[in-house]
């Protein structure tokens, strides 16, 4: 089946406090990871909250990249989604290494299934 984008959710597990607790840090993996992508940024914006965890986003010309961190339980929620071509897998491995998970799980999804548009469109299209 082919879909629109693709949408991975990186899981990173048992990764330092003092990295997932600081949002400039945070901020440039997140950009050299797209940067590994051979993406192209757009535009971030990442928020530090009180007492710990950061929160950001990376616009890319693909799509995005989000991250969500809880430094108290060493833990790191990422999403990227992309509708272009992109290296995934280098943003992925750059970004394990670096947040320095010591465990990691990696879900793909294909999002906006084509032969569900395409039934759609052609259903609706007056002859």
């Amino acid at each position: 089946m082919k879909y629109l984008g693709k949408h991975y959710i990186l899981e990173l597990y048992d990764c330092p406090a003092d990295l997932l607790s600081d949002p400039t840090f945070i901020e440039v993996k997140m950009n050299a990871a797209a940067i590994e992508m051979q993406a192209t940024i757009v535009n971030s914006n990442f928020h530090h909250f009180n007492p710990y965890g950061v929160s950001g986003v990376i616009i890319i010309k693909e799509s995005h990249l989000t991250i969500h961190t809880w430094p108290e339980y060493g833990y790191a929620a990422i999403d990227i989604f992309t509708c272009g071509k992109i290296y995934m897998d280098k943003g992925i491995e750059y970004l394990k290494e670096h947040l320095k998970a010591k465990g990691a799980e990696v879900k793909k999804i294909g999002r906006g299934a084509l032969e569900k548009f395409t039934a759609e469109f052609e259903g609706n299209v007056k002859q």
